[in-house]
């Protein structure tokens, strides 16, 4: 066997077989195990068609008409055994199907988002030029591709092997023996018509291969860009008002359009080759629908064979071609299977390099080095002196994919209701630092310790408004707040935004709903429902007016004096809110100072 053959289905494997020893493997070999006998019942059920033909063409060959009405009778039970076999075979496939899917599906989805794996792999992608392009399209689309198209064709096959296994045996023994004359020398052949069979079968699946090789390819490349098409008109749809406002609809249509010609151009070859592939196809099976007639022919008018032993022939030809000629019937289906299964062990090798980044480069501690209580009061200056950092910084570099360093050596020790601002010029790595610290940044290395998980929240200049509820969104990521909460109606009216309490428990497209600047009021309720350890603020004014950015910060510091507090800006004014002060000097430089309560 092709070492490329075996290193596929090597990767195929190590993909499927995982659903195979789950916890569901119980109820998947007992439906496999169904779905086999039910296949394995309809091959018998046309063993025993195939005899009909015989009996029912000899009577009619015999005029016997009290036979040809019993046998029409008994074709009616054949095919209602065999209907009742062929619902439910199709039946529990779909249902094995479905429940392959579930459990692959919530496998995948475990996988991508665990360890940031989905925000990792973009960074890994950019940093090597290898992109996993959609992976949406792989977990909706591929993983049920593949559990549909697995199932068809591992089916089809056995179904093909037992058939030929069950049929060749009757075509040898109606066959007979045929004598062949070569220079003068005959000889006999016996089961000439399973040979003959075998031969037809072989040279058209040489063929087949032969014309049909490039559509795993271009089926590939055609899932990707499908794909590629249809995320272009889902940021146009996310990003409709931004492309207004800018007038933007030629240059979407320009790269729609760009999009789509790549789709379309590469449809065009898939179709070329897809009709080459079935001008031989339909031939080929064409032919053999003659073929068994022209080859048996001279038994029957020697009359060693009756009309019923020839169309019994045909049928069992017909049987064992099929059964031969699978791979060529099959061969698009093989072709899109083979391009669905290259998609999702690529995607899985690209989850498996984020994750061993993450091992290697895990170097964010969470849980450790809060000792002391949380929520010291700032004004305490000695109880504020003695208690243990919230955040604990340690010889942390940041760099970029390239390798520029944006940060070198750094330490900090930010201890609870301390408020720290991260300051420098544009692209200096100010927000790269606060990825850092979150532990989503794979490039660098050092010792970050924080809070837990659950007591650190992160305020980007863009906040993240799930579809939902707006009372969903002020929650987000899934805290615990009673939905009866009586600070939901109090949280907004402080926030700004109490003309949007009555739509608390409204389903709709907040991001589309709310201003930028209502937005990030949103993000300032959350913080103050959720009540962190540890807050961090990137950008998180950016969109709002002077005034109100007095008002929110002023708010966060009434509402959590205990919460330590980590600030990237711009604005002059923010620096009356901090206690000190790290900037960014270029070439990895940093300085730490503190502020005066004036902010000076």
């Amino acid at each position: 066997m092709p070492t490329r053959l075996l290193e596929f289905l090597r990767l195929f494997w190590r993909l499927a077989s995982p659903y195979w020893k789950s916890e569901e493997r119980g109820m998947a070999w007992l439906l496999l195990c169904a779905v086999i006998a039910l296949n394995l019942a309809s091959v018998f059920m046309l063993v025993q068609v195939n005899a009909w033909y015989n009996n029912f063409y000899n009577a009619i060959q015999d005029y016997d008409r009290p036979g040809f009405v019993a046998l029409l009778w008994y074709f009616l039970l054949l095919a209602a055994v065999y209907i009742l076999i062929v619902v439910y075979q199709l039946y529990l496939n779909q249902m094995l199907q479905v429940r392959w899917r579930r459990w692959l599906t919530g496998r995948y989805i475990e996988r991508w988002l665990s360890g940031q794996a989905y925000y990792r792999m973009q960074l890994l992608d950019a940093g090597t030029g290898a992109g996993t392009d959609n992976p949406d399209q792989r977990i909706s689309e591929d993983l049920r591709l593949m559990c549909d198209q697995t199932l068809d064709i591992g089916l089809g096959l056995m179904n093909a092997i037992v058939t030929l296994a069950s049929f060749v045996v009757v075509l040898w023994s109606l066959s007979g023996p045929a004598t062949v004359s070569i220079g003068g020398l005959e000889l006999t052949v016996p089961g000439y018509m399973v040979w003959a069979a075998v031969a037809y079968a072989a040279i058209g699946t040489w063929l087949a291969n032969l014309i049909g090789r490039p559509l795993a390819r271009l089926t590939f490349q055609q899932q990707r860009h499908e794909a590629d098409f249809r995320y272009g008109l889902m940021r146009l749809r996310e990003n409709s008002e931004s492309v207004a406002l800018y007038r933007g609809e030629a240059g979407e249509r320009a790269r729609l359009g760009e999009r789509f010609g790549a789709v379309f151009a590469n449809y065009w070859q898939l179709m070329r080759r897809q009709k080459k592939l079935t001008w031989f196809s339909n031939g080929y099976n064409q032919l053999a629908t003659v073929f068994p007639f022209v080859v048996s022919a001279p038994r029957y008018f020697a009359k060693e064979i009756q009309l019923g032993g020839l169309m019994q022939i045909s049928s069992a030809f017909g049987q064992v071609h099929g059964a031969l000629s699978y791979l060529i019937n099959a061969y698009p289906a093989i072709a899109a299977w083979k391009a669905t299964v290259d998609r999702l062990t690529g995607f899985e090798q690209r989850m498996l390099d984020s994750e061993q980044r993450t091992l290697r480069d895990d170097r964010f501690l969470f849980g450790e080095g809060v000792r002391a209580a949380i929520g010291t009061q700032p004004g305490a200056d000695a109880a504020y002196a003695s208690a243990a950092p919230v955040l604990c910084v340690r010889g942390l570099d940041v760099a970029l994919p390239d390798g520029r360093l944006l940060v070198t050596g750094l330490d900090l020790d930010i201890r609870a209701g301390d408020a720290l601002l991260v300051s420098g010029p544009s692209g200096a790595g100010k927000s790269t630092l606060l990825r850092a610290l979150a532990g989503i940044w794979p490039y660098g290395q050092g010792k970050v310790t924080l809070p837990p998980r659950g007591d650190v929240l992160f305020l980007p200049q863009k906040p993240y408004l799930p579809t939902g509820t707006l009372r969903e969104a002020l929650c987000y990521p899934g805290a615990a707040v009673p939905a009866d909460d009586p600070r939901f109606d109090s949280v907004l009216e402080r926030c700004g935004l109490g003309h949007f309490s009555a739509r608390l428990d409204q389903s709709d497209l907040w991001a589309q709903v709310l201003s930028g600047g209502e937005q990030q009021r949103v993000a300032f309720a959350r913080a103050l429902l959720l009540e962190p350890t540890l807050l961090f603020l990137d950008e998180a004014t950016s969109a709002l007016d002077e005034q109100s950015e007095e008002t929110l910060h002023g708010l966060l510091l009434q509402a959590l004096p205990g919460t330590t507090i980590v600030s990237v800006g711009h604005r002059h004014t923010l620096q009356r809110w901090h206690r000190s002060r790290l900037s960014f000097m270029g070439h990895g430089r940093w300085k730490l100072a503190p502020l005066s309560p004036e902010g000076q």
